[in-house]
């Protein structure tokens, strides 16, 4: 008995399987650029605290060249491009860019110039915080009091935006988290570099008393 032409699925079965290979290729692509994005972005932040701040901004030149090639071809799959292993990528890439721009006294990109969603740029603006703190405390045992000063300003505006943006972590990926580790970092690192500099200041007068 001959099948009706409304049984006769291998047109449609086909057409599924090449969209579905298609979606795959992307989403293979999509892995791969993230785990390179992120890896780019830890060696800018690297180079960044060894003060290779070229070196650091021609990687996150690398990076963002990636990032525009892979919008374009995750154009027709949306949700591959909001996929969780790639908006953490795109927070590694706020978070080095802002991490340069601060650590170079410079003015921090914003979302739209780095052409990452509010989400991660947020979220790579929090992380952002323990890098300066890792920064401050490695200047300070080199007597650069005011550097570490400014550093640590620089964390205490991050977490007073942060803690201004009171939203479902839904559309936040999870930001009071993020935030609340700020805070905890920020109290350290506070903590730390007034006893360092009260230490350096007992010890020039020390060196004076000596003298």
């Amino acid at each position: 008995m001959e099948r009706p032409d409304w049984i006769q699925l291998d047109a449609v079965a086909a057409a599924a399987r090449s969209r579905l290979e298609t979606k795959n290729t992307a989403r293979e692509r999509a892995l791969a650029a993230s785990r390179t994005v992120t890896r780019q972005c830890a060696n800018a932040i690297r180079s960044t605290h060894r003060g290779a701040f070229e070196e650091a901004g021609a990687a996150l030149l690398d990076v963002s060249a990636t990032l525009d090639g892979l919008r374009d071809a995750l154009r027709d799959f949306p949700d591959i491009f909001w996929a969780g292993y790639l908006q953490d990528a795109l927070k590694e890439y706020a978070e080095a860019q802002i991490t340069l721009a601060l650590v170079q006294h410079e003015a921090v990109p914003d979302f739209g110039s780095l052409g990452v969603d509010v989400a991660p740029y947020l979220n790579g603006l929090g992380e952002a915080v323990g890098e300066l703190r890792r920064r401050a405390l490695d200047i300070i045992r080199h007597g650069e009091a005011q550097e570490a000063e400014y550093l640590l300003e620089a964390m205490e505006e991050i977490y007073n935006i942060l803690v201004t943006v009171d939203y479902p972590d839904a559309l936040t990926g999870g930001l009071r988290r993020t935030t609340d580790n700020a805070r905890g970092i920020l109290e350290r690192t506070r903590g730390d570099i007034t006893i360092a500099l009260r230490q350096q200041r007992l010890e020039a007068a020390l060196r004076d008393a000596g003298g």
